[in-house]
């Protein structure tokens, strides 16, 4: 199958864009590389699945008349390109035009795509709101910009499934992470700093704040299980995540435990925005796509320890 693979410099999007190689499809990724974070980083990333036989080709998904760089043969599309994140240093334009400006011009190009029969949104689970430990059939509550303009993303990609112009499903991620986090997460971080032994700036209250930490092979799991199930996700929103919770301080711990140094800790001001709690309800996934995460935290963490000292110091 012809793939395309939006973000393919991404942390998530390189991972999946590399297991549907390894599937045997074949695949063409777009990124516009913008500077959110380490251009090298998304390089590397990007060589990473040039190396395993991908197509990439730099584009921003913004603009109308860049699509004309790819041909409209494309059998499934993965959409994970976005403007990411909660952060102080990005504007609401900044999310208002890379998550839904540019996912309605995505929408529009797939639906020149005669032999597409999949859209694939990768949501979030900020688009639950502050607490995110529901089946996804709840009225949801966004309390950021980001989890506001992905939601407005899914809705566009599920509109036109309503409207039969396409078949699409939309994904809701939990706190992903391993090997090619962004810099500015918080696993990376800890790594960075806990072997530099500077302190790690932490939100004040969120050592108790409640996550789903997934490992990015898990996540990749679920994401790859739609193909061959069109029929059933049509129409339908899925939650890929643990249903293991941890706090931010086992997590802390966790990185401590695996470089052998204690994590020394800034206290920040609260950050407005900031999910609270978050448990991956995936009774739906694990029912229709026979989802089953079991990688553990500790089991994460030393994978991406193992990253980052390779890759990053």
């Amino acid at each position: 199958m012809k793939i395309l693979v939006t973000g393919v410099a991404g942390f998530i999007g390189s991972h999946t864009a590399e297991r549907l190689l390894s599937l045997g499809h074949d695949i063409i990724g777009v990124d516009n590389f913008c500077d959110y974070y380490s251009l090298e980083l998304k390089q590397m990333n990007a060589n990473a699945v040039e190396d395993k036989g991908a197509t990439i080709i730099k584009m921003d998904l913004r603009h109308p008349e860049n699509y004309k760089l790819l041909s409209n043969d494309f059998h499934y599309i993965f959409h994970f390109a976005a403007q990411p994140g909660i952060s102080q240093t990005s504007t609401f334009e900044d999310y208002f035009t890379n998550n839904i400006i540019a996912t309605k011009h995505l929408i529009d190009f797939a639906i020149t795509c005669t032999d597409l029969k999949l859209f694939v949104n990768i949501g979030t689970s900020s688009i639950y709101g502050l607490e995110a430990t529901f089946p996804e059939d709840v009225m949801v509550k966004p309390a950021s910009h980001y989890g506001v303009t992905k939601l407005a993303a899914e809705q566009l990609a599920l509109q036109k499934s309503r409207e039969q112009k396409m078949a699409a499903c939309s994904l809701r991620l939990y706190s992903v992470i391993g090997p090619r986090e962004r810099p500015e997460k918080m696993y990376t971080k800890l790594i960075d700093l806990g072997l530099k032994d500077e302190a790690f700036p932490l939100f004040e209250g969120s050592d108790k704040h409640l996550r789903s930490f997934t490992y990015v092979g898990d996540i990749v799991d679920g994401i790859v299980s739609v193909i061959g199930n069109e029929d059933k996700v049509d129409g339908e929103i899925f939650n890929l995540g643990t249903e293991v919770e941890h706090t931010t301080q086992d997590g802390i711990d966790a990185v401590a435990k695996v470089i052998g140094k204690d994590i020394k800790i800034d206290i920040k001001p609260k950050r407005v925005g900031d999910q609270w709690r978050t448990k991956a309800n995936i009774d739906k996934a694990r029912k229709i796509l026979n989802y089953n995460p079991q990688t553990t935290l500790l089991e994460s963490v030393k994978s991406q320890v193992d990253w980052f000292k390779a890759n990053c110091l």
